[in-house]
């Protein structure tokens, strides 16, 4: 079939959509491209859409991986997330990595595609990943640079303070949640300035947890989530691996 308008999403777990489990999707998850996929479908017969995105990849697999695949797909549309599995590690050159994504986002742009890009979340509410506000905002920086250089559109996620709310996140505290995913749709759509129906159900109210039900909550994400990710980056496994792109050939949204 051949396509009118070609929407590739590429980057990590962000964009392949952990946190929004559907088990009748590739991969078990849905996530916000594929429903911004959707979303631009509803206007278009022709519109074709892509994900290359695999979770646990950091900055330059993805460089390596996703980008010359998106190319070869002629697209009309990309959207890239990429660096937050890079910010996590503990020595990390910013400066060395973003001249990476810079060649990147130079391919993409050299297509004519629309280019949407994204700053990283400010999780000043965690006490765990809130020491890596520094090296995030770093990181912005230079993201908002290379999108102005090559007139890519910027979805700021370092501004959405909705995210501030922990029932935007999954279990892991990691992913967003399906509520969360959803937000970041609209989010992208009103960036595109493209209109949309979705709808973000009304989210249970939040638990007050005493002190003692806090420390288990803790105790059992530490067990559950961070050690085993503790244990991938020793062992220099990846969550993602065996894992194939949700979409590697454009194909009608779902």
């Amino acid at each position: 079939m051949e396509f009118s308008a070609r929407y590739v999403a590429l980057g990590d777990s962000f964009t392949e959509g952990v946190g929004d489990a559907d088990a009748t999707r590739p991969n078990g998850v849905r996530g916000w491209a594929d429903i911004v996929a959707g979303q631009l479908a509803r206007s278009n017969e022709g519109f074709g859409y892509a994900n290359l995105a695999i979770r646990g990849r950091k900055l330059r697999q993805i460089m390596a991986e996703q980008v010359d695949a998106a190319v070869e797909l002629r697209p009309t549309l990309v959207t890239l997330y990429a660096g937050a599995n890079d910010i996590l590690r503990p020595k990390i050159d910013i400066d060395s990595l973003l001249q990476d994504y810079d060649a990147g986002i130079a391919k993409l742009s050299a297509t004519g595609a629309t280019v949407v890009l994204f700053t990283g979340f400010d999780a000043q509410s965690s006490k765990v990943f809130s020491t890596m506000r520094g090296r995030t905002a770093i990181y912005n920086e230079l993201v908002r640079e290379i999108a102005e250089h090559h007139g890519a559109l910027l979805v700021d996620y370092w501004r959405f303070d909705e995210y501030d709310d922990w029932r935007m996140w999954d279990t892991d505290r990691m992913h967003m949640s399906t509520a969360g995913h959803l937000n970041m749709a609209k989010r992208v759509l009103e960036v595109l300035e493209h209109e949309h129906v979705i709808e973000i159900p009304e989210m249970a109210p939040e638990r007050l947890l005493s002190r003692s039900e806090a420390v288990r909550e803790n105790a059992k994400w530490v067990r559950e989530f961070a050690v085993p990710w503790v244990v991938r980056r020793v062992r220099g496994t990846s969550s993602g691996d065996g894992l194939n792109p949700k979409f590697p050939e454009l194909v009608r949204p779902l």
